[in-house]
């Protein structure tokens, strides 16, 4: 089964009653240059489990793959967080560029609001389609009220919002990191976080709110 049946089949749990009890939410968590995926450990699973109360998916465990193995198409979820500087390979980024231009979705995530992950995450994103490049994405975008309304994400430390980055394909959303620490803040109640970054209450919201959107468009 291909990647975009897959994505079809857990949409539908969004749109129907208990009746629909097969939709699986598949996700991968990548492990990617010379990174073992293991980053905040727990973050994955926790994810899931946010998705998991809000549908009627049968959440399955979570996928540790590299972004070179044949299991990437087979996959329409990836999650991906780190804390430190990559590179990605031409092979990767080969796979990423045929991964998302056939309807897969990628979210990322900086760890610990760490800011060498979005500044490499950036550069690497914008070397797949040669017309696209990473832009901030607005608050009127439909993946702030996908599941939960949020019209402004404010820093924790600083007086600033938070917004989402985004990589398009033909005008379609097919990547999102956030700078901020959002793994941190819906898995680990943003402990590591010490205050900063997005809040527990926004970083949960805010992670359903992308995984319905990659789940539903």
């Amino acid at each position: 089964m291909g990647f975009l049946p897959l994505l079809l089949c857990a949409a539908a749990a969004f749109g129907q009653g208990l009746e629909d009890k097969q939709a699986t939410f598949f996700m991968g968590r990548v492990k990617y240059s010379s990174n073992d995926g293991n980053d905040c450990g727990g973050v994955g699973q926790d994810l899931m489990r946010l998705v998991s109360r809000a549908s009627t998916l049968k959440i399955q465990e979570e996928r540790r793959l590299r972004l070179t193995d044949p299991e990437l198409f087979e996959t329409p979820f990836l999650f991906m967080n780190g804390h430190n500087d990559f590179v990605l390979t031409e092979t990767e980024l080969d796979n990423l560029r045929k991964y998302l231009s056939h309807g897969g979705f990628f979210f990322s995530s900086g760890c610990c609001t760490s800011p060498a992950f979005p500044k490499a995450w950036r550069r690497e994103m914008g070397r797949i389609f040669s017309t696209e490049r990473v832009k901030p994405i607005p608050y009127d975008h439909l993946i702030y009220r996908s599941f939960y309304k949020l019209e402004r994400i404010r820093c924790l430390n600083e007086p600033r919002d938070i917004q989402l980055d985004g990589l398009f394909y033909q005008g379609n959303l097919v990547a999102v990191m956030c700078e901020d620490g959002l793994c941190c803040a819906f898995s680990a109640n943003n402990t590591c976080n010490e205050g900063k970054g997005v809040s527990p209450e926004d970083g949960q919201k805010l992670a359903l709110n992308i995984a319905v959107y990659a789940l539903t468009h």
